[in-house]
């Protein structure tokens, strides 16, 4: 009874530590396979699904995915924060309601309608003609139409939870893009509310009180007021979006009506215009317009009681009323004539509107077809009595101040958590809305060029009808309607900015992608985004320090029109790839339309201004870069993963088509690793000269084999592949890791040379670290999976690179200094001893080491000739190395050698015997004693000559091959250069850099004989049991160490030293004395690289 009750409660426990795992950052919700968060309770009853029961923890019945489809959400944490009470208490969360016209139409209509509309269209007709200002408005909302079409192709593939934008880019293309997207849509958003703040201030200042303002004076006084009223408007924003986000929400209806009101305040008074326009005198000077206020007159003097009374005209242009006072030029050679500034529709002004006229900073406003009387020479006049214009403007500069009015197409997207169905609503509801804004911009466009008079148009504050909003004096019944209604408007769209930038901010923090920005994920406890909402007030306080909206617009128009270049760019990537999961309900897309939307997205940041373009490229790839290096890894399913495997399976085919050139030959590196019982890696070091060879460049695999048999083996190799990534990622080598779990080690090390990579992108080179314990009797395979390795390498023309003394070669955060690498080039095999220092001293570590190259040359070599050779091979080889030619010549087999020899063969007599039975040890100690009494009776016919002479023809032909193979094809390899003929032989100290020549050749040749002769009596004398060695063991051993004594007086202290590696016999008797051999080669150096060829040249003199 006890086991019962325990039972729930255990699982009870279980599931809340469950709960209380993780890092506390909201993760997407997923009703399917793997879901830890299911309900399991009787998911076990019933004998029905016996069959599937143990199965069913990480696949669940379907009865239990239907129904947690029925109840998912895609609303996330913090966004029903308005929906709490006093109490704190969260309340039930009803079902979304909203459909397409509340929840999608609407808002984006107030989004895109916007302050540029009241505030720059009239100027930007004026200034531009009708003709350009329709090709910049129908450049603009076909970029954006575009978009939307992208968009809602995104948008209903599959459910988008709330976040919008941010999170259909960051799904679609993955963390790098979609954090680099998502902030620079976010600064988008903040520079945003600053322009929207900076509309209010002009409103305010400019057209409701003029005499609000702090500063008088000029236009650097204007700024400064622009900066102090809007950080103090700002700062109030900010701390009511702080303390009542639910009002903002509740007022964005009024604010939303205010937008209505004047759109059809505006089509009213262009209606009216054709039956009565209104009365907005401009008064003109010759051509020139002139700035007036309501009591300014618009003549020079006038008769009053027989007298003439000048009026403030002539006292702004004379300095004086008196008529007598000294005037300006112009002035007095032109008229003052009257126009009306709103003629109306049916005026035909519409075609003197019709072409642009653009000007320069301060150049004053002038009606085209006003007769006028030039002067030679401008007096200095006050040009404050002239309107004019503040700014040089230019097309390209009217399209990025421009271009901000019809952002805001993705207010629907990002309230696609509150919709009812956001897969039918969000590209009904945009569509219709970028439709319907698109059709105002360019009626008024029209309406405006028919019904205002150029000058009135080009006048940007109204300057020429009394102070007025241009746009208002055609509103009716009467222009403070546009006024009130553009000053609600922008006030909401700055709140609406200030609303969403922050928690935009809070989901790329929550998502983890970029590790600085984590601290904006947190907030109050109702989810606020505090921390976020004063970094945007910052960030919005420094478009406000501009203070001039037409130099914010651009800024804003960059990081909009980046966001929707990578939202088309997005939608083209996954309909090209075609994946599986891209099925859209939205049927009405196609990836060329997201083509030409991304190019026209391209063009217009390049159009609106090319440095700021430039800049905002830079920002958003050093976020890329920054979250690629820093981030947090991501697996998304995003098409960026998807281009990148299509990608590289065109590479692959196209690289399998045949093996690269030399010119293209670069090691691609198979390293195998030794796991000890807690399966981590033994010999970390080798990673670090992997990523030093390397240099992030080529293939790398990292490749191990655990014994065992794979089911029983899964874990461990799972844990195996950990704890290789992560010291990959701590030694920064990049490549991939493979686990082979094999019967025998012996076995998954063939499989990985045989099968790793894939089509071209396969190893060339084998690196592993020499078996430090093959002397050991308790471990007998570790040599015969290192000779085998060897072989295998060798058949499948494979490089080979051994390590030795691998733990005392540099980490990565190591540098030397100074000091040396020695290449020992014994035998040619194909240029790699050459090109790995070159590769090596590409890295930190190695590059203030000097590379040194030692040939050997024989007693029939012109060793003077092979460094001039080898000199001029490495100069067209363009490598810079000392050179140095050891001279060696043959001379008796000491002592040493044969004592050395002696230990050798007991010692392999002894393993042998430890792995055979009884009878097989007989057999095997008869077979010893015949070959000792064959080899006796052979050296009773002749005398134990030294190496190079008769010896060759005394030996049976397997022991010659082995020989041939030790030396590697010395002979045919070292021809084939014609330039360095590199033979295997002994040297001494004493006879380093010697010049043979024929007379010397001749001594040293009968001196040899002689002493070969005279020693041969007494050789055996010393211990008899010599006279039973194997000689092709001896001679061999004799090879070894005098190249060893050799290598060491000139390369003791070097760095590195890289050294041929002897290859094994082929016949597989001799395999532990191979490995003594090379023991022997290399004993007393510290750090040793042993190279064996792949077969192939690796590198080429030619370009």
């Amino acid at each position: 009874m006890s086991e019962l009750v325990c039972c729930p409660l255990l699982l009870i426990l279980a599931g809340l530590l469950r709960k209380l795992e993780g890092d506390g950052i909201p993760r997407e919700s997923s009703p399917f396979i793997n879901n830890d968060s299911m309900e399991r309770g009787n998911i076990y009853e019933g004998k029905n699904m016996a069959l599937f029961e143990e199965e069913m923890d990480s696949n669940p019945m379907v009865s239990s995915l239907l129904n947690k489809l029925a109840n998912y959400t895609n609303v996330t944490q913090g966004v029903v924060e308005h929906e709490e009470d006093e109490d704190s208490k969260r309340k039930e969360i009803k079902a979304p309601r909203m459909g397409t016209f509340i929840g999608v139409y609407l808002p984006c209509l107030q989004n895109i309608l916007g302050v540029i509309l009241f505030l720059r269209l009239t100027w930007i007709v004026g200034t531009a003609g009708v003709l350009q200002s329709f090709i910049i408005v129908f450049m603009c909302c076909s970029g954006t139409l575009l978009t939307a079409i992208s968009m809602s192709a995104i948008a209903t593939n599959g459910v988008v939870p709330a976040g919008g934008s941010y999170y259909m880019i960051s799904r679609s293309l993955g963390p790098e893009f979609g954090g680099a997207v998502g902030i620079c849509f976010y600064l988008g958003t903040t520079f945003a509310g600053a322009m929207y703040i900076l509309g209010t201030i002009e409103i305010l200042l400019k057209y409701i009180s003029p005499n609000a303002a702090i500063f008088e004076g000029g236009e650097e006084a204007m700024l400064n007021n622009m900066r102090v009223y809007g950080t103090c408007i700002l700062a109030l924003m900010a701390l009511v979006v702080f303390v009542g986000v639910k009002y903002v929400n509740k007022l964005a209806l009024v604010f939303l009506a205010c937008v209505i009101l004047s759109i059809f305040a505006i089509y009213a008074g262009v209606i009216k215009t054709a039956f009565e326009p209104p009365n907005f005198p401009v008064c003109l000077l010759g051509n020139r317009t002139l700035v007036r206020d309501t009591d300014f007159p618009c003549v020079k003097y006038y008769e009053e009681n027989n007298m003439t009374v000048t009026t403030k005209l002539w006292e702004n242009f004379c300095g004086s009323l008196l008529l007598n006072a000294t005037c300006d030029e112009y002035f007095i050679l032109n008229n003052v004539t009257e126009i009306q500034g709103i003629p109306g529709v049916a005026s035909g002004v519409f075609l003197d509107n019709l072409w642009s006229v653009y000007g320069d900073k301060f150049a004053i406003v002038e009606k085209q077809d006003q007769p006028s009387v030039p002067v030679l020479e401008e007096t200095d006049v006050k040009i404050k009595n002239y309107v004019y214009s503040d700014i040089m403007t230019y097309f390209t500069m009217l399209v990025g101040i421009y271009f901000p009015s019809v952002t805001g197409i993705m207010a629907g997207s990002n309230r696609s958590g509150d919709l009812r169905d956001a897969q039918k609503a969000i590209p009904t509801g945009t569509i219709l809305a970028i439709l319907t804004t698109s059709f105002i911009y360019l009626s008024c466009i029209v309406l405006f060029g028919a019904c205002i008079e150029g000058v009135v148009l080009r006048d940007k504050f109204g300057q020429a009808v009394n102070g007025n909003l241009v746009i208002g004096t055609l509103a009716w019944p009467s222009p403070w309607v546009i006024v009130i209604g553009s000053f609600f408007s922008t006030c909401g769209a700055g709140l609406q900015s200030l609303t969403g930038a922050p928690r935009l901010l809070q989901a790329i923090a929550r998502d983890g992608i970029v590790p600085f920005l984590q601290v904006f994920g947190h907030g109050k406890a109702n989810g606020e985004p505090t921390w976020a909402l004063l970094l945007t007030a910052l960030i919005c306080e420094i478009g406000i320090l501009i203070a001039s909206l037409d130099s914010v617009a651009p800024i804003l128009s960059m990081f909009f029109l980046m966001c929707y270049l990578f939202v088309n760019l997005a939608c083209a990537v996954q309909t090209l790839l075609r994946t599986p999961n891209w099925r859209p309900r939205f049927k009405y897309y196609h990836w060329t339309l997201s083509f030409l939307g991304m190019s026209l997205c391209l063009a217009l940041m390049f159009i609106c201004s090319w440095y700021y373009a430039l800049i905002a490229m830079l920002i958003a790839g050093c976020i890329y870069k920054y979250i690629e290096y820093r981030g947090a890894e991501k697996e998304w399913g995003d098409g960026i993963r998807g281009l990148s495997l299509n990608a590289a399976r065109y590479a692959l085919l196209r690289v399998e088509q045949g093996p690269p050139h030399t010119k293209n030959w670069r090691p691609q590196v198979l390293v195998l690793l030794n796991l000890d019982s807690e399966q981590m890696v033994k010999h970390p070091r080798l990673l670090s000269f992997t990523s030093q060879l390397k240099a992030g460049k080529g293939l790398t695999i990292v490749g191990t084999v655990l014994p065992g048999i794979y089911l029983d083996k899964f874990t461990e190799a799972q844990r195996a592949e950990e704890n290789i990534r992560s010291l990959m990622g701590a030694e920064r080598t990049k490549g991939f890791c493979q686990i082979v779990v094999s019967s025998t080690v012996r076995d998954g090390i063939s499989h990985l040379i045989q099968s790793a990579g894939l089509g071209g992108m396969k190893h060339n080179t084998v690196l592993m670290a020499w078996p430090q314990s093959w002397k050991r009797t308790d471990n007998p395979f570790s040599w015969k999976n290192f000779v085998d390795t060897v072989r295998e390498t060798t058949a499948a023309h494979q490089a080979l690179l051994v390590a030795k003394n691998m733990d005392s070669f540099p980490m990565n955060q190591e540098r030397f200094s100074e000091g040396n690498i020695d290449v020992w080039w014994i035998v040619h095999d194909g240029g790699m001893l050459m090109l790995l220092p070159f590769l090596l001293r590409q890295h930190k570590v190695w590059r203030k080491c000097k590379m040194r190259i030692f040939t050997v040359a024989q007693m029939d070599d012109n060793s003077i000739q092979m460094k001039k050779d080898l000199q001029m091979f490495l100069y067209h080889l363009r490598i810079n190395a000392e050179v140095e030619v050891v001279e060696m010549f043959e001379n008796d087999i000491s002592a040493f050698t044969y004592e050395k020899t002696l230990v050798m063969e007991q010692r392999s007599q002894m393993l042998k015997q430890m792995q055979l039975s009884k009878n097989e040890r007989e057999r095997e100690i008869q077979s010893i004693t015949d070959e000792s009494r064959g080899s006796i009776r052979k050296k009773s016919r002749s005398s134990p000559q030294c190496i190079g002479q008769d010896v060759d023809n005394l030996l049976p032909n397997d022991i010659q091959e082995e020989e041939a193979q030790l030396i590697h094809d010395r002979n045919t390899a070292s021809r084939s250069t014609g330039m360095v003929k590199s033979h295997t032989a002994v040297a001494t100290p004493d006879k380093i850099q010697m010049t043979w020549t024929k007379e010397k050749l001749i001594s040293e040749k009968h001196k040899n004989k002689e002493a070969c002769l005279s020693s041969y009596k007494d050789i055996f004398s010393m211990k008899p049991e010599w006279g039973n060695l194997n000689q092709s063991n001896v001679r061999r051993m004799h090879t070894a160490v005098k190249l060893n004594g050799v290598v060491l007086n000139k390369s003791q202290h070097a760095q590195l030293v890289l050294l041929n590696m002897p290859g094994p016999p082929k016949n597989r008797h001799g395999d532990e004395n191979y490995m003594e051999f090379l023991e022997v080669l290399t004993e007393g150096l510290n750090r040793v690289l042993l190279v064996r060829g792949g077969g192939r040249e690796v590198i080429t003199i030619y370009s």
